[in-house]
């Protein structure tokens, strides 16, 4: 059996950094780790061939050489991925579908002979059962959650790696908080399963012995959903990371009561993590009861310069369009984000997605306008709020072109660079070519093309001054400011 793993293209958003990566020499930010786990749910004897159109095409002869095409897809890329489909069955191919878009979505999918709803741990090696009686089934949906111990290590070997700017590992999945906008609970549940420390170390290790160094996220919707068992991997994977000299600087995404735990906080320090994505959503305690974010609770503020102080850049989500928000929310967000000190401040208009409390709550309300695109930056509204709407996108967009102005955004950088001190595993990434032909890109297009080349010049000259040891970090930031520019340039065009 020939196997043909594909994952669609994303749009632009704020995960998909287009107009970043071309300074670093790459195509796209992460691999399908999704698509890698289940290659390694297959059997050892069927070939396998990986094609992720966020970094090449699909080519015919992709699909000509496949017995069999499965494709995973999240919301944002359920277009690409009919676009994918469609090829594929023009070409006669057993197509199988699987990933959160299929289990979540209300629309009708793409006809498809096998649909996979939810994890498939347990689901594929049936699957693979089925078939071989000729007694596949059209769709299959495991009776309960896996536990990660099941889940083998991904085959990373199949991602192109000079391609991508960091690579994905997963510890585990679920949270254990009941956010009314998300739609992880509803997927993985609310008791947050983990992998075993000898799974995730094993998977440090096949990537560190393929050759790659730098970026490593771990991809949990909450890092530290399971905060007893993060606390007995955290001296393992340090210890791990001092062994290697640290080849990984590692990011997660976490809840900000992160802050209030200063044992996990030093331990995380130890372990290399240089980055951690917040859900802060609002700074509006009414909008935060309203979203049952429960966890967001006391100064969030300190909160987020605890995190910063023990070396950890804080990235961070944030909502508007909520309820309860009041006529200020635009300036107020704005507030927040300077005093934080967030340089990737990822704002985005309220979405119901389907299946989360938040979508059947407006369903009874009757505001339901249909499904969301999966993309929450592009102005678009799938219910009807509470503020008048054009006035809600024009304050989003104010915000967007506010804070991402070069002077508003790189005062920001210097103030978050300022605030969190230099971390173990910094030095041990810095690729001096890399970082030189980076550079190079960088300066040309920001510091010579560019109409706000002023504004490059002087955060390059401050940086080179008070950070000169990190002077690659400043490079980063510098070329996703420029990404989240032309996000917020594409408001004025439109």
């Amino acid at each position: 059996m020939k196997v043909l793993l594909v994952n669609p293209e994303f749009p632009d958003t704020y995960w998909s950094f287009r107009h970043a990566l071309p300074f670093e020499g790459k195509r796209c930010a992460f691999p399908p780790l999704g698509l890698m786990t289940v290659s390694a749910l297959l059997p050892d004897s069927w070939e396998r061939r990986m094609v992720d159109l966020n970094v090449r095409r699909l080519r015919s002869s992709d699909i000509e050489w496949a017995d069999m095409v499965m494709a995973t897809a999240m919301l944002a890329q359920k277009d690409s991925l009919k676009q994918v489909v469609q090829r594929c069955k023009a070409k006669g191919k057993r197509v199988v579908l699987g990933g959160p878009y299929v289990t979540t979505t209300i629309e009708e999918l793409p006809e498809v002979d096998h649909i996979f709803l939810g994890e498939a741990e347990a689901t594929i090696p049936q699957f693979v059962e089925d078939l071989a009686r000729g007694e596949a089934k059209r769709s299959y949906k495991a009776a309960e959650r896996p536990q990660l111990s099941t889940t083998p290590l991904p085959h990373f070997h199949l991602a192109e790696l000079k391609r991508y700017s960091a690579m994905s590992v997963q510890y585990s999945r679920g949270c254990p908080f009941s956010c009314e906008f998300c739609d992880i609970i509803e997927i993985y549940g609310r008791i947050p399963r983990t992998k075993s420390n000898q799974q995730i170390l094993a998977e440090m290790d096949a990537l560190y012995e393929l050759g790659w160094r730098g970026t490593v996220f771990i991809v949990d919707d909450n890092f530290i959903g399971n905060k007893k068992n993060v606390r007995q991997l955290m001296p393992e994977l340090a210890d791990w990371q001092k062994q290697h000299d640290y080849p990984f600087t590692l990011l997660t995404e976490a809840s900000i009561n992160l802050a209030d735990d200063d044992q996990l906080l030093d331990s995380m320090r130890d372990a290399g993590f240089g980055r951690v994505f917040l859900g802060i959503e609002t700074p509006v305690e009414a909008s935060l009861k309203e979203a049952q974010k429960t966890q967001n609770r006391g100064n969030l503020l300190d909160s987020v310069k605890k995190i910063q102080s023990y070396g950890m850049e804080v990235m961070a989500g944030f909502i508007v369009g909520f309820d309860n928000d009041p006529e200020d929310i635009f300036q107020l967000q704005i507030d927040f984000i300077r005093q934080s000190a967030i340089p990737l401040a990822m704002v985005g208009l309220l979405n119901a997605l389907p299946d989360t409390q938040l979508w059947k709550r407006l369903e009874r309300e009757g505001r339901l306008l249909g499904e969301a695109s999966g993309n929450n930056t592009n102005c678009s509204l799938n219910f009807v709020t509470k503020m008048d709407p054009s006035r809600l996108i024009a304050g989003y967009q104010s915000i967007m072109q506010t804070i991402y102005s070069p002077r508003e955004y790189y005062q920001r950088v210097r103030d978050s660079l300022k605030r969190t001190p230099h971390s173990a595993g910094d030095a041990k990434n810095y690729d001096l070519i890399q970082s030189i032909t980076a550079f190079a890109r960088i300066a040309l297009k920001l510091g010579v093309l560019d109409r706000e080349r002023k504004e490059f010049w002087r955060f390059f000259v401050h940086a080179l001054a008070k950070h000169r040891d990190r002077f690659a970090e400043s490079l980063r930031l510098a070329a996703m400011g420029y990404h989240f520019r032309k996000l917020s340039d594409a408001y004025n065009e439109a």
